[in-house]
């Protein structure tokens, strides 16, 4: 426990040496998530709770600079967690032509599908007449592992689940040695209404694992009216020995608003990640995503997902939103997280949230599901997943 509160105080003397240089404006964010979880007679609570200072202020007519940490507190599997990371903290300065990012920042692919979350590195974007071109590179190595959520080997795997230890706290905190770097291209089309963004991204395994893989990204996003068409692709390629496999992910989606009186959005998506074939043995890997589904948590490889999600706006500062996702395997060899047998059909999800902002300061949110594995193939005697959610996130400027 000692070692924990160097750390914390280690993270707190930076952001605090922030303030007393730059007092300009400091806020703290107070972000609370109750969960409850059943599956047959098992019940299981999960909390996560999250203080998060944070700071910013300009320098100069072209500097700006953002900082944050957190302090987290999290039950899960019937045991307690205190976690300091240092969050979102860059700098960011502006010149012609272009914007350069230094620190802790966040990063997506223009999918999703690869890479998504905090990463440390710079990454530099300049205007041209043929649109927006960015140079990035980053390392997760610092990261804390929950944060980063990789899982691109067995390896990542066993550290994810492996409890934070203080007394072995450099071996249980951080996230995988990997390096990334991308190439970025954005046009906003025709008449800048369309958009269309290219990516290229290299990851390197700097572990004993060795995994190398490259992707080629591709988003482009229509809008008709109040109809909005979204297409995507995203083609992978892993060095094995002295051969080069193939994976890839599609997208495709159509989101629009029905004729009610309420603002409202109805969206359909398909998303689908190859699975390992007898001719091509690698299933479509990335680096870290969101899990698919919001209460069976897959990685998304080697899955196709089916959703169907309908969001309206009843008064200002309430919104309803409820969805419902089928799931299906590519294969029956990648390894998923719930217990499967030699079906490739996983069964539905339905889930349905109310939010609600009483002010803007503060949020309430609150969620529940279920997923139904017997209308499927894969388990079709296992137990419904069922979940409960209630979240409050403050805002204190």
């Amino acid at each position: 426990m000692k070692n924990f509160y160097k750390y914390t105080f280690c993270v707190l003397l930076v952001f605090l040496s922030c303030l007393t240089a730059w007092s300009h404006d400091f806020g703290l964010i107070l972000d609370q998530n109750l969960g409850v979880g059943s599956m047959g007679k098992e019940t299981e609570v999960d909390y996560t709770g999250i203080l998060i200072p944070r700071f910013s202020t300009l320098l100069g007519d072209s500097g700006y600079l953002y900082a944050s940490a957190g302090i987290s507190v999290e039950l899960k599997n019937e045991e307690w967690a205190f976690i300091p990371e240092l969050l979102r903290t860059e700098f960011l300065w502006q010149f012609e032509p272009g914007l350069l990012t230094l620190g802790r920042m966040h990063y997506s692919d223009p999918l999703g599908f690869v890479a998504a979350g905090l990463f440390d590195g710079a990454q530099y974007s300049f205007d041209m007449n043929a649109g927006t071109l960015s140079l990035g590179a980053w390392y997760t190595g610092f990261l804390y592992k929950h944060r980063a959520n990789i899982s691109m080997s067995a390896g990542d795997i066993n550290r994810l689940s492996t409890r934070l230890d203080y007394g072995n706290f450099f071996d249980t905190y951080f996230a995988p040695n990997r390096l990334l770097g991308a190439v970025e291209w954005e046009h906003p089309g025709i008449m800048e209404v369309n958009r269309l963004r290219l990516a290229l991204i290299g990851q390197f395994d700097l572990s004993e694992d060795d995994i190398h893989t490259f992707y080629l990204v591709g988003n482009f996003i229509m809008p008709f009216n109040s109809f909005i068409l979204n297409l995507g692709a995203s083609l992978e390629l892993m060095p094995i020995s002295d051969e080069v496999k193939f994976a890839f992910a599609l997208t495709a989606g159509a989101a629009f608003e029905l004729p009610f009186r309420l603002e409202n959005q109805l969206s359909i998506t398909v998303n689908y990640s190859s699975g390992q074939y007898d001719d091509n043995p690698v299933a479509y890997l990335p680096v870290n995503t969101a899990y698919q589904g919001k209460i069976l948590r897959e990685k998304f490889s080697a899955l196709a997902v089916i959703s169907v999600e309908y969001e309206t706006l009843i008064i200002d500062g309430f919104s309803l939103s409820a969805s419902s996702s089928y799931f299906i395997r590519n294969d029956l060899y990648t390894p998923m997280r719930y217990g499967l047998e030699d079906g490739h059909f996983m069964g539905i999800e339905f889930f349905a949230q109310a939010s609600w902002s009483l002010f803007s300061d503060l949020q309430l949110n609150l969620g529940a599901g279920i997923f139904l594995p017997n209308l499927g193939n894969a388990a079709p005697n296992a137990d419904p997943l069922l979940r409960l959610e209630l979240g409050v996130i403050l805002s204190i400027h």
